[in-house]
């Protein structure tokens, strides 16, 4: 009976302590991005954003906005096999959603959209 009391005890506390933390979580603007993907495309968005001279005729030819740009940078997948992560001093990375592909050349303060490719 003692060690169902306990495990009772702890049960709740542990309830308790789930509903304090998503409470203050949600409050907060907190992002879990653990992946590669999540990672690399959070360090490319928090960046100041720059257009190259041919993506922004191809955005200016296909009615593309820079709102599509960051919707494929926010739910985009990498594709690391394209990519050249290890390039110095910047790295670069392609970037595939359903109807868009970004190349991006990732320095330390900025990011620039090199190439948008449509599909």
């Amino acid at each position: 009976m003692q060690l169902l009391k306990r495990i009772g005890f702890y049960l709740v506390g542990v309830a308790l302590g789930t509903l304090a933390v998503s409470f203050f979580w949600k409050n907060k603007k907190v992002s879990f991005d653990y992946g590669m993907d999540a990672r690399t495309l959070k360090s490319i968005r928090i960046k100041k954003r720059l257009f190259s001279d041919s993506a922004k005729s191809v955005m200016q030819l296909n009615n593309i906005d820079t709102a599509q740009v960051s919707t494929v940078l926010k739910t985009g997948d990498v594709d690391f096999g394209k990519s050249k992560a290890r390039l110095k001093p910047c790295a670069e990375y392609y970037v595939t959603s359903e109807k868009l592909d970004l190349y991006v050349i990732r320095c330390d303060s900025t990011a620039t959209i090199d190439k948008v490719i449509l599909k």
